[in-house]
């Protein structure tokens, strides 16, 4: 190994040396079902916020908005702007009323609304299949990120999250993850925003270079490419901004706030947050129009926040801002794959684990033979499968989710009519169309113009239909619609603070 590998390698070892030791400190704290599914739901807002914050950062985030910057210029600028913008959607129709479920998972909640073991079937297998298509990428960006940093094999990345992952899952639950996940954020705003001030010091005193506009310039029209690029910017914006709601690790943790204003508290300081870190990214793209040909030529823009300070600037300064940057990146895989196993596994531990292990072994054991089905899974995907683009990867699994949990959760939540029926037929056509769309992705499908576009951004025809099927088949089963639907939906909004008053909790 080189010494130029050295930063990198003590940033990875530092990194993951912390995360375990946090996340073992926090086994102390968990005993009961609660504490391992929804941390006793005792998180403060500021606490929960930059908790989600760490798990929401994913590799896309760190990794592929610059790379995609670098490459598409404007047009990739709504990745940043919708991944934030979704927390005002979930803000304005979904947190408070979620909250007030009592729910510990999204399948719970339908089948609390819906009194139907069918619908949370479902919705068990949808959390589970969104969960892995996410954590795949975090698996390759993770081999994408040590091959460069250190020169390790590809597989290498993927396994040490992966066996990282589990011992932080298996050790605490919620309840760890939720310290480890606030740390991870703070983490990964320093290792962006600190080399990204110091590159910007670098550019000055060169000059002030400006670029050459790989990929075209860009000031070019968001969207260009008729109406084939029109449609596509559309439906990524209906995926991002719709998806967040639908995200199984995102949603969870709203369940871990004490009440419905804690809730509202935690996405107002998400999304303060997540507007701080995504001014980072597009700084790195823009440096890297100037100083990153080399990696365009290549087919590496993924790297490019990892390369630049070693392009920008020789010997050992460049080498530390790399370990710092290398150090954000491997947070980034091991928070954001860490919430999407807390959420899988919550899920599994109650629909198949706690049968299998019978009623005398403790949760913490089923959930933990469940932690292991939902990281080894996705792990040997992302082993056997070949390049898979991060940013466009995590792009479909919002568009899964958009399609199928968003018309459940907002329906559920505002529109007294829905049944069961229409809720499994909705999450099926939803379900269908944009899981099929990313599974030919991810299989390697290639094609152009208005296929490819509706193949690769499947969201502005996927949701459409996902809630026109629940609500016409809800309407032609309306006498299946639940006894006790108007007194739950009452209770979801119903503010705590009334509740009390009339003696209600």
């Amino acid at each position: 190994m080189s010494t130029d590998a050295v930063p990198g390698l003590v940033a990875v070892l530092a990194v993951t040396v912390a995360t375990v030791a946090i996340g073992t400190w926090g086994l102390r704290f968990s005993r009961t079902t609660s504490d391992f599914f929804v941390a006793s739901r005792t998180v403060r807002p500021r606490l929960n916020a930059s908790a989600i914050g760490g798990e929401y950062l994913s590799a896309a985030s760190f990794l592929g908005v610059a790379g995609l910057l670098l490459l598409g210029g404007a047009d990739v600028l709504w990745y940043p702007v919708g991944w934030t913008a979704g927390y005002l959607v979930l803000l304005v129709l979904v947190a408070a009323p979620l909250r007030r479920s009592g729910a510990y998972t999204l399948p719970d909640f339908a089948e609390a609304r819906l009194g139907s073991r069918w619908v949370r079937a479902a919705s068990s297998l949808l959390v589970v299949g969104v969960g892995w298509l996410y954590l795949v990428p975090q698996f390759k960006g993770a081999g994408i990120t040590l091959e460069s940093a250190i020169g390790a094999p590809e597989w290498v990345g993927p396994v040490i999250v992966g066996l990282v992952v589990l011992v932080n899952v298996m050790s605490g639950g919620m309840r760890s993850i939720t310290f480890v996940q606030a740390f991870q954020y703070w983490l990964k705003l320093t290792a962006i925003l600190v080399p990204a001030m110091v590159l910007l010091v670098v550019w000055w005193g060169d000059g002030r270079p400006t670029g050459a506009g790989v990929g075209g310039e860009w000031s070019d029209p968001v969207a260009g490419g008729g109406a084939v690029g029109l449609y596509s910017t559309y439906s990524l914006v209906i995926a991002l901004f719709l998806g967040t709601m639908g995200l199984p690790h995102v949603v969870v943790r709203f369940y871990t706030n004490p009440d419905g204003r804690g809730a509202r508290r935690t996405t107002l300081a998400v999304l303060a947050l997540l507007g701080l870190f995504y001014l980072w990214p597009p700084v790195y793209a823009a440096l890297g129009r100037v100083y990153g040909d080399r990696l365009v030529r290549e087919g590496h823009a993924d790297v490019l926040v990892l390369e630049l300070p070693r392009l920008m600037l020789h010997g050992w300064g460049g080498e530390l801002l790399t370990g710092l940057v290398t150090a954000g990146a491997f947070a980034a895989f091991l928070s954001t794959a860490s919430g999407l196993a807390i959420a899988v596994s919550g899920v599994v531990t109650q629909d198949v684990t706690n049968r299998l292990v019978g009623e005398r072994a403790s949760v913490a054991t089923a959930f933990r033979l469940a932690a292991a089905v939902a990281v080894v899974v996705p792990l040997l995907v992302a082993l056997v499968v070949g390049e898979v683009g991060v940013a466009q990867s995590v792009g479909l699994a919002f568009a899964v989710a958009a399609s199928t949990f968003c018309p459940l959760l907002v329906l559920g939540i505002w529109w007294r009519g829905l049944t069961d029926a229409g809720a499994l037929a909705g999450l099926a056509a939803g379900g269908f169309g944009a899981g099929g769309a990313a599974v030919l992705n991810l299989a390697g499908v290639d094609a152009s113009g208005w296929s490819g576009a509706l193949l690769t951004q499947p969201a502005a025809w996927s949701v459409p239909l996902a809630f026109a099927v629940m609500v016409v088949v809800s309407l032609a089963t309306a006498g299946r619609a639940p006894a006790h639907a108007r007194r739950f939906l009452v209770r979801l909004h119903t503010p705590e603070t009334l509740g009390a008053g009339r003696g209600g909790s």
